[in-house]
């Protein structure tokens, strides 16, 4: 994670700080945020079925507006959005969850 991670940038918002482990995952599991690889103990723990992030996970904010002209080809999207990817073994072979979803943090 950059030094920065725990800045939101304008048209961001924080999505949340979990995300649940796909159904009958087993180790060695590794977690990625925008292909960074991700450290247990310091980035993130595996709780009751989750990932849960030391940090939440930011995601980028798209009005109607914003998508029409990216749609239409107008402009790109050039601000922060965090995807994470989960590789895991299921059956003894390797299986990779990408850009899974976040839960948001009740509130």
């Amino acid at each position: 994670m950059s030094p920065d991670a725990g800045e939101i940038p304008k048209g961001s918002y924080a999505a949340g700080r979990r995300v649940r482990l796909p159904r009958g995952a087993e180790p060695p599991i590794r977690v990625h945020v925008n292909g960074v690889e991700q450290r247990e103990g310091r980035d993130y723990e595996i709780r009751g079925g989750e990932i849960v992030f030391a940090r939440p996970i930011v995601k980028e904010t798209v009005t109607k507006g914003r998508w029409m002209a990216m749609y239409l080809g107008l402009f790109g999207t050039y601000r922060k959005h965090e995807a994470v990817d989960v590789e895991y073994r299921l059956g003894g072979k390797t299986q990779l969850a990408a850009d899974v979803e976040v839960i948001p943090d009740p509130s």
